[in-house]
């Protein structure tokens, strides 16, 4: 008798790498080094502080949940020192260490923990806790100090933005060239200074295929798309795309905010469209806005709809025609019809 073969198909993700989620959390955090690094060398050792307290907090805050909750340890898969490595990015300088004590625990245990943990959270836990300290302490959050760079060139120890130059109707400081921009001479937040450190990081997390291209080009194009068209009085429009592009957080959240696997889409279109969202909320923000920057807020607007995006751009299902999903949506609306009908007999 001839042996029955089964071919047995089992449920994603099927994984075809042998990396696992600490390999991937180390790529992004070894990414993150060189913005890091510019940061710390035109801030000071106040990063450093930051830093450390900011991971150190991440990492216990995830394991004394779980430990109080008698669940499996998962500071192994180094999540929790990304969201702090991350947080301390978007923090300024000038911050309290014991600011970033209370931003990580609102990012790992309100966040992330109390939806079940990694994979599960639907905000991305370090730009949710940005959003929360920047509304409870607006003036910690606001106050940017002055980078090495400038030190011989303006006298004070703190000072605002690009972006907040920009949102008032200023004109820009001549320090406030696309050079100085670039490379990371300006007042910001520790980790969005200079936009070539990132890129540094970002070509890395490509080329380790940690990321794609999809919603940071749909991010980044769509802000410089829109300030092209719309443009300021006082700026030409390409100067003024390209300062809305190097300024504020964009570069950051583009490539290593929106990113985030637990808060995008899945799917390619749905990613493009997810980035499309970003910028144009982003752009939305900073033109009609009463806050300068939009970047945080338009990834954890878009966040909460990635649901109806994964939803709505669904890709179908192999050998299911269109008239096979038409047929079990009929099924299925009759069948919730007879459920209402018999609990109404009832």
């Amino acid at each position: 008798m001839e042996e029955k073969k089964i071919f047995k198909v089992t449920s994603n993700p099927i994984v075809r790498t042998p990396r696992d989620t600490s390999k991937i959390m180390l790529d992004v955090i070894i990414a993150l080094v060189p913005a890091l690094g510019v940061g710390a060398y035109m801030f000071g050792m106040n990063v450093a502080v930051l830093l450390v307290v900011n991971v150190a907090a991440c990492v216990f805050f995830e394991w004394a949940y779980r430990k109080l909750l008698r669940k499996n340890t998962s500071v192994g898969d180094l999540s929790a020192v990304v969201t702090g490595v991350l947080l301390t990015c978007v923090m300024p300088s000038a911050a309290p260490w014991w600011v970033g004590l209370i931003g990580s625990f609102f990012a790992i245990v309100v966040v992330k923990q109390l939806y079940g943990g990694i994979g599960k959270n639907f905000l991305n836990p370090a730009l949710a806790a940005r959003a929360f300290l920047a509304a409870a302490y607006a003036v910690q959050m606001t106050s940017w100090a002055v980078p090495g760079a400038m030190s011989g060139v303006i006298d004070a120890t703190t000072m605002s933005t690009p972006l907040s130059y920009m949102h008032n109707g200023e004109l820009l400081p001549e320090h406030f060239n696309f050079l100085n921009m670039f490379l990371g001479g300006i007042p910001g937040s520790i980790g969005e200074v200079s936009t070539l450190a990132i890129l540094v990081g970002a070509a890395y997390l490509l080329i380790r295929k940690v990321i794609t291209w999809r919603i940071p080009a749909a991010f980044i194009g769509t802000v410089a798309v829109l300030t092209l068209i719309f443009g300021c009085e006082g700026y030409s429009r390409v100067d003024w795309m390209l300062y809305n592009i190097l300024s504020g957080g964009l570069m950051l959240g583009a490539f290593f905010m929106a990113t985030d696997y637990s808060t995008s889409p899945v799917n390619l279109k749905g990613q493009l469209l997810y980035g499309f969202g970003c910028g144009a909320i982003t752009v939305l923000i900073r033109y009609f806005g009463s806050y300068p920057e939009g970047v945080s807020y338009a990834i954890l607007i878009m966040n909460c709809c990635t649901w109806a995006i994964d939803r709505a751009l669904r890709p179908r299902q192999f050998g299911v025609t269109a008239e096979d999903v038409k047929a079990r949506k009929a099924e299925a609306k009759a069948a919730k019809k007879q459920a209402k009908e018999a609990a109404a007999n009832d």
